[in-house]
């Protein structure tokens, strides 16, 4: 099992969770973040001045899926969440080693 974890923008989160439906994938956990990459911020003009924003409101997706599932799942979410601008975001995959069902204490993985 592996962890999907994905910063993208916060406005693309409608046509990441259609896209990953229609592939029969719809758990996930989201959570608002700030964040920056290589941009390192943007300037914008406000009221005649210029500020410069260092981080930015994002999105974290986090997902959990088969190891066989990972390359549908990064494809999809790149698919629909890329815009060609900068700081489109980024996807991670980590290895999970163990997970739980809270209600029914079912154990999946390694057990030490």
């Amino acid at each position: 099992m592996m962890k999907i974890e994905a910063i993208i923008r916060e406005e693309r989160l409608g046509h990441v969770k259609t896209a990953l439906e229609e592939k029969g994938f719809v758990a996930m956990t989201v959570t608002r973040v700030l964040g920056r990459g290589e941009q390192k911020g943007i300037r914008l003009q406000y009221r005649g001045g210029s500020i410069e924003v260092d981080m930015l409101p994002k999105l974290k997706i986090e997902m959990f899926v088969r190891d066989e599932d990972v390359e549908t799942v990064m494809r999809t979410i790149c698919d629909s969440a890329r815009t060609g601008r900068f700081g489109d975001g980024r996807i991670f995959v980590l290895p999970v080693v163990m997970s739980g069902k809270v209600r029914t204490g079912e154990v999946e993985g390694m057990m030490q």
